[in-house]
């Protein structure tokens, strides 16, 4: 449960922006879930997975422990590798997003 719940209209914009914004959707090359993700370099990758996304994700089906996805799926990570190389997803933050 989050201990702060922002109500300003700015800190909202900034919250859609640093969670929403230039988000790509990727499929998975395997099962098809489909994730959102943001490349804002070489090194830094987000993906945003959605409840129906992790659903689909034989992977994640797999696993116990009910949070234990913090480290992700190794073919949508190669689905999203695969994106980025074909220019599908930008790199690079755009005014800091």
């Amino acid at each position: 449960m989050a201990s702060f719940v922002p109500t300003s209209s700015d800190t909202l914009e900034d919250q859609r922006l640093y969670t929403q914004a230039r988000l790509v959707e990727v499929a998975c090359l395997d099962c098809l879930a489909r994730v959102g993700v943001k490349k804002n370099s070489e090194h830094h990758t987000s993906i945003q997975w959605s409840a129906e996304a992790r659903g689909d994700c034989p992977e994640f089906a797999r696993r116990t422990g009910g949070r234990d996805l913090k480290d992700g799926c190794p073919r949508m990570i190669a689905s999203v590798e695969a994106a980025v190389r074909d220019g599908r997803v930008p790199i690079g933050a755009e005014d800091g997003y």
